[in-house]
């Protein structure tokens, strides 16, 4: 798990107050996420709660996606063990998965029956475009923190347009991707600070 934060415990940082309050939190944040939760989670665990700093959920989002598994259930077990530990963890992935299971069966027997239509067919292609806007914008977002990087703002833009480049046109796989660039970024990372 990630190593709570020194300033976690600090009486003027905001936190969840209860393990409830993780679990309707990520509940709500999992109603939000149509087509892509992670501008709604920056939005909502940075900005709005303040849970995270920019920093933080920039490393946490990072640790997420290499992890096996959905990117944002990854976040939520890290989080919910930052301030609960093992009751945390499974409060929030809980909040993730339970109420928006009732909701994905429900318009799964929707579209079931509507499957046919092609306004239906017209909607989804249309909400696959927003979803990218929402990625789209939470990246722009995030390069602020890319400035503070122990590599350098430049080297990092590099890193970033090279795995657009591997993934968007090149069509390399995004585990491939993960781990040959996100391998060459890490150890040399690593090899910068400890130097």
């Amino acid at each position: 798990m990630h190593p709570a934060p020194t300033d976690a415990a600090a009486p003027d940082r905001p936190q969840p107050r209860s393990i409830g309050d993780l679990f309707v939190s990520f509940t709500w944040l999992a109603l939000q996420g149509f087509g892509g939760v992670l501008a709604i989670v920056q939005r909502e665990m940075v900005e709005k709660k303040r849970w995270l700093t920019a920093d933080e959920f920039l490393e946490d989002w990072a640790v997420a996606q290499v992890l096996p598994g959905p990117n944002v259930i990854n976040l939520a077990l890290m989080i919910g063990d930052r301030y609960f530990g093992l009751r945390g963890a499974v409060a929030a992935v809980a909040g993730m998965l339970a109420v928006p299971l009732v909701v994905i069966l429900a318009l799964a027997v929707l579209y079931a029956h509507y499957a046919g239509n092609p306004q239906v067919a017209g909607a989804l292609r249309g909400m696959g475009a927003v979803a990218g806007g929402l990625i789209a914008a939470t990246g722009i977002k995030l390069i602020p923190a890319l400035r503070r990087h122990p590599l350098g703002f430049g080297v990092c833009l590099g890193f970033v347009a090279l795995v657009f480049g591997a993934i968007a046109f090149a069509r390399i796989p995004l585990g491939w991707v993960l781990l040959a660039v996100g391998g060459v970024a890490c150890v040399w990372t690593w090899r910068k600070i400890g130097s």
